[in-house]
């Protein structure tokens, strides 16, 4: 199943994609709620509207405005360094437990809506990765049984302002500029995709020039492994979403002179089978 979470008159909804075309399932069963959180936490409720999925009225998904899959998760969980040509790209050495870092609420935002470049650096970067919604929460999960706590499968955009980055071997500042980090629009479930969602092509571009080409087999530490990671730190929750890096291309490695992106662009994460994120690019008021 593909979820879309969008704004509506009555407030923002869920609706569930079919094709072109997608139903509000909010409308038909208001438990639902403005976003996918209660459907994570009860997937009952989805299949309790019965033969009203089927007759629901039809909109284009082309006339929903996107807005966060999760609303308000507990963690914003991201991996990097988990492509191996990005990590040689890098200049770092290949290392044996992953990079993981967190991101904030005012970090993200929604597919469609602006990517800002801060006022304080022209240094903003694109990466394109596989971001998880966990469903079922955990702790010591083993990777036996990781995907039994996948919900589904997103895309997302870790914009990232290299030049903060870089100012100390944290990478919180770099990776936490307000509204640079894009995710969705559309989220799918595990049984839309191949198994921890391997194999998919995966691209970023602006227009016709393709910035980042790899595929999500090229992970290091894929689904599996990083659930059972992750959860042997810190304890999941229904929501969470987790990152999951993001492959070779990134706009600071190439050459001759790096490739950042710039106000009135537009810049586009496609993951095949789940979708495109695309995010224009403004510069910060004030």
């Amino acid at each position: 199943m593909k979820f879309l979470v969008g704004e509506t008159p009555q407030g923002d909804a869920v609706f569930v994609v079919d094709g072109d075309r997608a139903v509000n399932v909010t409308a038909l069963n208001p438990a639902i709620g403005p976003d996918l959180q209660n459907i994570i936490a009860r997937p009952e409720l989805i299949a309790a509207l019965g033969t009203k999925l089927d007759q629901g009225a039809r909109v284009p998904v082309s006339s929903i405005t996107p807005t966060l899959p999760v609303a308000t998760p507990s963690a914003i969980i991201c991996v990097g360094l988990n492509y191996i040509e990005h990590i040689k790209e890098g200049g770092y050495d290949i290392p044996d437990y992953p990079a993981l870092f967190m991101r904030s609420k005012a970090s993200i935002m929604a597919a469609g809506q602006p990517m800002i470049r801060p006022t304080c650096s022209e240094t903003l970067d694109y990466e394109a990765e596989l971001m998880l919604v966990v469903g079922k929460g955990g702790r010591h999960i083993s990777e036996e049984d990781a995907l039994d706590h996948v919900f589904g499968y997103t895309v997302f955009n870790d914009g990232s302002v290299r030049e903060y980055q870089r100012k100390t071997h944290q990478w919180t500042p770099g990776k936490n500029f307000d509204s640079t980090g894009a995710i969705g629009p559309f989220v799918v479930t595990p049984d839309e995709v191949p198994e921890g969602a391997a194999g998919l092509k995966i691209e970023s571009r602006v227009g016709d020039e393709i910035l980042q080409s790899s595929d999500t087999a090229n992970m290091i530490w894929g689904v599996r492994k990083i659930i059972a990671i992750v959860s042997g730190y810190t304890t999941l929750a229904p929501g969470d979403l987790i990152a999951m890096g993001t492959p070779p291309g990134v706009g600071h490695a190439k050459k001759p002179n790096p490739r950042w992106l710039k106000p009135g662009e537009t810049v586009e994460i496609e993951i095949e089978g789940i979708g495109i994120c695309a995010s224009p690019i403004i510069d910060e008021k004030g």
